[in-house]
């Protein structure tokens, strides 16, 4: 197409066909919008879908049945060492991409949502060119809009000490494509994805080592749930180095020497001053992918980190343009952008709505889990606010005791006047469903007393909630009174 091609004209313009920008697409059109939908990847999905969420997950499902498989030896199952085919593993996780990313073309075209492959950036505030290159000519025409969602995501986030050059070096993309199952690897980083490449890598047979320039791994996670999950870690790998710092690295042509040193006063296990790893894997954070969009020919405006500053209707500087996901803000999860953009779409169908949810879970697919939302127990010291907080061990739990998995724990954290659930944290063998109850309850102003006379199933891990909540106003079945 040349750049004199006509000009496509629609309501909505949907930059991004992630997580939530396919889901701003489908619910604008399901108002009854036309809708279309940019996104410059080979298929739809975004960075979660192609480099993230699902095809990791899908190995930390293979990582799951390794670990359990080697576990079932102390119960009298023993298997043979697991064959590993490569190969056949990453078609596996092509595969459950694939699946997915064709189920979202499907949606698409059965609400006429137009989906185009390019590259989109701003002419004006109701313009977009579109190329088949970044930066490069309109190709593709121009988009005349009334209203556009920025939906565009993040990517790992470069650090120019690790840029040597070299294939070792992998961030969370590359690392996701399993070129290799390397003898050792080096995770920089002790947040969510590296923690979770890790528990895949090792599950797959790497000596893993992990260093963290902070006091504690997940920073941002209460202290007591990381601990359940760095006790198992300590075992699952070689090595886990806290208040410790990457000084240099080089590629040696047989691995990666790293010097380290110390970040902070304290250096926990401290790390060797020199070791060489086959791999490394940097995975110390994520940046906004606000630039190269043309937002300076907009009213649009990026604040710290390249953020796009919106408000509550997450509606930018510029009337006819809105943003969600990564791009308008912290946390940097999915499932947020997908709430954003139903918000956006009933605004822009208008409805009297914003974003206002009082509860956001994060799940961290360790092994084991760790789930939390709303208020946590770090956050209210830090703001010196009063709470209750009730806290459930998985050695009481019949079902947990049946798993082999007592290495667990639940807590509810509520108001001491009224007992409304303000937050729940959990550790543990799926963790990341059970932190659904915890959300309906925060979102619904339910009490610890509505949680805990709930009637869960017997035997489940979702009795952990229950109980946890009982205790918030006194005792419960399965752990004894306290002495007075």
């Amino acid at each position: 197409m040349s750049e004199s091609a006509a000009v496509r004209e629609t309501e909505v313009v949907v930059i991004g066909a992630g997580p939530g920008g396919y889901a701003a697409a489908f619910a604008a059109a399901d108002r009854g919008r036309k809708v279309l939908l940019v996104d410059a990847g080979e298929q739809p999905g975004g960075v979660c879908l192609n480099r993230g969420c699902i095809p990791s997950k899908t190995l930390l499902h293979m990582a799951y049945l390794i670990n359990e498989a080697r576990g079932a030896e102390q119960w009298g199952l023993k298997f043979a060492p697991p064959e590993i085919d490569l190969a056949k593993l990453r078609k596996w996780k092509d595969d459950v991409i694939g699946k997915n990313a064709g189920g979202i073309r499907q949606l698409a075209k059965s609400r006429s949502v137009e989906l185009v492959r390019a590259w989109a950036r701003f002419e004006d505030s109701q313009t977009l060119l579109l190329s088949s290159e970044r930066g490069g000519p309109p190709d593709q025409g121009r988009v005349r809009f009334q209203y556009a969602i920025l939906a565009t995501g993040s990517r790992p986030t470069a650090i120019p000490a690790f840029n040597i050059d070299s294939p070792r070096v992998m961030n969370s993309t590359s690392a996701l494509e399993l070129p290799n199952i390397p003898r050792s690897l080096l995770i920089v980083g002790g947040g969510y994805i590296g923690l979770e490449m890790g528990t895949v890598y090792a599950a797959l047979g790497s000596e893993v080592t992990v260093v963290e320039m902070t006091e504690g791994l997940l920073p941002g996670a209460d202290r007591d749930l990381v601990r359940v999950l760095q006790a198992r870690l300590k075992k699952t790998f070689k090595a886990i180095h806290l208040n410790t710092k990457v000084a240099a690295i080089a590629d040696t042509g047989n691995g990666i020497s790293v010097t380290f040193e110390p970040a902070g006063a304290d250096a926990k296990s401290p790390a060797p001053a020199n070791a060489e790893f086959e791999r490394i894997l940097v995975a110390v954070g994520r940046t906004p992918n606000s630039e190269g969009l043309g937002l300076e020919n907009t009213k649009v405006k990026t604040i710290a980190r390249g953020f796009v500053e919106v408000d509550e209707h997450r509606r930018t500087a510029d009337e006819h343009i809105y943003a969600i996901g990564d791009i308008a803000g912290e946390p940097m999860l999915a499932h947020k952008a997908s709430y954003e953009a139903k918000v956006v779409a009933e605004v822009l169908a208008g409805e009297n709505v914003a974003v206002d949810a009082r509860a956001i879970p994060a799940v961290v697919f360790t092994d084991p889990e760790i789930a939390w939302a709303g208020l946590t127990e770090t956050q209210a010291q830090q703001a010196g606010r009063e709470i209750v907080v009730a806290k459930f061990p998985w050695g009481a739990s019949g079902r947990a005791t049946a798993l082999g998995r007592n290495d667990g724990l639940t807590k509810v954290i509520a108001s001491p006047e009224s007992g409304r659930v303000l937050g729940v944290g959990i550790v543990g063998v799926g963790a990341g469903e059970l932190i659904a109850e915890g959300v309906l309850a925060i979102e619904m102003g339910g009490t610890a007393s509505d949680v805990g006379m709930s009637i869960h199933a017997h035997p489940t891990l979702s009795e952990t909630v229950g109980e946890a909540a009982e205790l918030v106003s006194g005792t419960t079945i399965h752990l004894a009174p306290p002495r007075r």
